[in-house]
């Protein structure tokens, strides 16, 4: 195992256990890249003013530069710095906050009979479409093109990733273009949605393009974050039937069920920092260019940080975690990923047939996200 297989390792746990006990940043030879993996270190360098989201040579990469997915990459909050980060944070998180979860359900229970009845099928929409679906309602379009909004999301996202074929670069750019234009249109329009109402008044000065781009970064990290965190938990109840139980007798407690599993079994397992200047940083000297794998899954169980760290603890006291990341780039719409989330596995909770021994997961290919993929188990499996 290594750090960027261990990703989708059935049980990576132990091994970023045995990263944490070297001290300060560690240097990885055959990755190239700087480790931090203790709670101590991650912090140090999600707060360090040279590390940064993006490479100073490369502020969006080579592959997409030249497309339309290239243009709303290099507009997005999250992959930049500085103003281009501030600004936006700043007009997004105050109104997302304002989001209510009992809208969230409504939503979602709204949602999920148009689902598919095939048990893999649903699990697969419940946890890919459902939080895009949800999201782009709550900015305004109306119910019948959500499932083309979920479907143009998904192929967006092919540009985030640097394992993407040509052909899936290729469906980014177009999924680019036409979120672009969509969300152009809605914007054209009176607005009637609170959420995109206060976003727009929050952007009142910013470029129209980069609102535009942040919107579809809203989706896109809708996507497939919300997809892990939603699969993960349902992991978490396929695994052990005194929690289903539980839960299910206590359905309320879903909320902390989430909680949790964002901790002990992150959907993002690890993000990088690229190095801009030279620094000194938790014992290593650091030059411009050098890259740090901030794992921020193995940080999560440091039990400087979290207290019996390998324990799924709904009740968890003082619970800490970098799932959402910390400081300047910490996202700025946790609760309502949280929320989204939480709606999802309740809806799903009650449906034996979905959460249930009869089912089973491989995780996708991903050098960063952990996302269960489920499927139905062979009758002689089961």
């Amino acid at each position: 195992m290594d750090p960027l297989t261990a990703v989708t390792h059935a049980d990576p746990y132990p091994y970023y256990a045995s990263l944490r006990t070297r001290a300060g940043l560690a240097f990885d030879p055959a990755s190239g890249l700087w480790l931090a993996s203790s709670a101590e270190t991650v912090a140090a360098v999600l707060a360090h003013p040279q590390c940064r989201v993006r490479p100073a040579h490369e502020p969006v990469p080579r592959a997409i530069a030249e497309g339309a997915a290239g243009q709303v990459f290099a507009r997005l909050m999250r992959m930049n710095d500085g103003e281009r980060q501030r600004c936006p944070r700043a007009a997004v998180e105050p109104a997302l906050g304002q989001v209510h979860a009992e809208d969230l359900r409504q939503r979602v229970s709204a949602l999920l009979p148009g689902l598919p009845s095939a048990a893999s099928a649903r699990l697969h929409d419940a946890q890919f479409l459902l939080p895009v679906a949800v999201v782009a309602g709550l900015l305004g379009f109306p119910d019948q093109p959500l499932p083309a909004l979920a479907g143009l999301t998904a192929d967006f996202v092919a540009c985030l990733s640097p394992t993407s074929s040509p052909a899936q670069l290729a469906a980014a750019h177009g999924a680019a273009e036409q979120l672009a234009v969509r969300f152009a249109a809605l914007l054209d329009q009176a607005p009637v949605s609170p959420l995109l109402q206060r976003i727009v008044s929050g952007f009142a000065g910013q470029p129209r393009d980069r609102l535009i781009a942040n919107l579809i970064g809203l989706l896109s990290q809708a996507f497939e974050a919300s997809a892990g965190l939603i699969g993960n938990s349902l992991c978490a109840l396929l695994g052990d039937s005194r929690l289903r139980a539980q839960l299910r007798a206590a359905p309320e407690r879903v909320d902390l069920l989430l909680a949790e599993v964002q901790r002990i079994d992150p959907p993002v397992q690890n993000t990088r920092r690229f190095v801009v200047a030279p620094c000194t940083l938790a014992g290593a000297t650091l030059a411009p260019g050098d890259v740090v794998l901030v794992l921020l899954a193995s940080a999560n169980r440091d039990p400087q940080l979290n207290p019996q760290p390998d324990r799924l603890l709904l009740e968890r006291p003082e619970r800490r975690s970098f799932s959402f990341g910390s400081g300047r780039h910490q996202c700025p719409g946790q609760a309502l990923a949280l929320g989204i989330a939480s709606a999802v596995v309740g809806a799903l909770l009650p449906h034996t047939d979905l959460i249930g021994p009869n089912v089973g997961w491989t995780y996708k290919p991903s050098l960063n996200g952990r996302i269960p993929l489920f499927h139905t188990l062979p009758e002689t499996r089961r």
